[in-house]
Parts: structure tokens; sequence; C-alpha cells
């Protein structure tokens, strides 16, 4: 889009912005079709258990089965990779990938608020929104877990059903930017599910940018699930510090006393 004029009022431009990004209604069959592209996209970046990589065969049927569209090729790269690898090197990378590397979580209020207060506030926002929808999702996962997010948003539809996904931008540009730069496979789900959101504007690739130099904002509430590296710093993809041994108990003292 060319720059708008800056002769024109602020409040025109913001509306003339708001216009263009502005996508037109979907009829009931590309709601259908996008509803299950994003709950295809949930269902591969789930954890590769036995349950799902036993149909990994009907998975490559589904997605093949979908029309022609960008998110779709990439969805189809990822399952050809999926579907060729050994389930126990799946289940290993995926742990290496989103449990250990912070920069590639996928817990999405983590990079909105880092370990602060208002992290716990953002849970319960989208916990409430689930729960208005009438949708219960259990006690397996927060609901900030992006293949939570993302079934969430096949259900509610592309209105309030995608605000999260849309407020979350910037963190799933810093996954995407991370999974690329660890060359996995699964960047291709992420850059799927870009490309069905609003693009990041350049002030949002500068927040990307600078949440990748600096890391989320800080606060400490309580044990930091990935231990402590430096004084606060974001640890670098391929970091991960194990949180410090515990120190002696009174009974190790007591018996060290006796001895």
């Amino acid at each position: 889009m060319s720059p708008l004029p800056s002769t024109l009022p602020a409040i025109v431009r913001t509306r003339i912005r708001a216009s263009v990004r502005r996508r037109p209604r979907l009829t009931p069959r590309e709601a259908e079709e996008r509803a299950l592209l994003l709950r295809l996209l949930s269902l591969c970046l789930q954890y590769p258990d036995a349950e799902l990589t036993s149909g990994r065969l009907e998975l490559v049927e589904a997605v093949r089965a979908l029309p022609s569209s960008p998110a779709a090729a990439r969805l189809a790269a990822f399952t050809d990779w999926f579907t060729a690898q050994d389930p126990e090197a799946l289940e290993s990378h995926y742990v290496e990938t989103f449990d250990l590397r912070r920069r590639s979580s996928l817990y999405l209020t983590y990079y909105l608020h880092g370990d602060t207060r208002r992290r716990g506030m953002a849970l319960l926002t989208l916990a409430q929104s689930y729960k208005a929808a009438g949708w219960d999702i259990g006690g397996g996962e927060l609901p900030d877990h992006l293949p939570v997010v993302l079934e969430f948003a096949a259900l509610a539809g592309p209105g309030a059903g995608e605000a999260p996904l849309r407020r979350h931008r910037r963190g799933l540009g810093l996954i995407h930017r991370a999974l690329e730069a660890a060359d996995s496979p699964y960047h291709h789900l992420v850059g799927a599910l870009l490309t069905l959101l609003p693009p990041l504007s350049e002030a949002d690739e500068k927040a990307v940018a600078r949440l990748a130099a600096e890391g989320p904002p800080t606060e400490e509430v309580g044990l930091d699930p990935y231990g402590a590296y430096g004084h606060g710093e974001f640890a670098p993809p391929d970091a991960f510090v194990p949180p410090p041994a515990a120190p002696p108990t009174c009974h190790a003292e007591h018996t060290e006393s006796v001895r």
C-alpha cells in the first residue's frame, strides 16, 4: 500500500487503512474451509504422540483435499516432512523445538507479558472468552497454548474466534523467525497461519526484532520453568539452563554433623 498523503487528517488516514485491512465477509463454504485449515494447524502443532503419528496418512489426505492457497501449500510442505520421520525422532524434535527454547514456545501470552502478573490476567481473560463461547478446554493445557487458540478460532469463527491470534501476531512473528533460524519444518505451520492474519506492519516488525533482542517483560513472580539465564536476559534459541540444585535439607545437614 502506498503511503497516504500527509495532508489527510489523521482520522481519515486511520479509517482508510482500516478499510484496506478489513477482509471481505466469508461465504459459508469459505468459513468452513478456513475452520478446517485452522483445525489441521492445531492438530499438527500438538505433541506427536502415538495417536497422532498413527494417523499421519489420514492427515496427509485431509491436507491434500484443501483448496489451493498459500496456507495449504505450507501445510502440505510440513506434512511431507512429518510423514517421512520416525515417531521417536518427531517426539525429540518437538521437545527440543518447543519445550527447550523460549523463542519458539507455543504459549502466546509469554511474548506479550513475559513472566509477569499481567500474564496471569491475560490467561484469565482468554479462559473467560472460551467459556463465554460455550467451550471448555479442560485442564490439559493453558488457554494461550497455540493449538488451543487455533481450535478456538476454528470453533468461534474469524471475528471473535481469531481475535486472540490477531492480538498475538508479534509473538507469532517471533516464533516463525525462531523456527526458520533453527531450520525446523514447523516454521511451515506458523508461516501458514501468518498468511491468514493481517500482515505485520513496519512497527510490528520493529517490535518483533526488539523482542528477539531483549525478550519479553520480566518480573519475578515465581519459579522460572526455564531456569535462570544471566541476569533476566532472554535466553538464545539453543540455550536451556536447568534450575540450580536445591540446597541441602536439614536432614542432610544433621546427617553430616553426626558423621
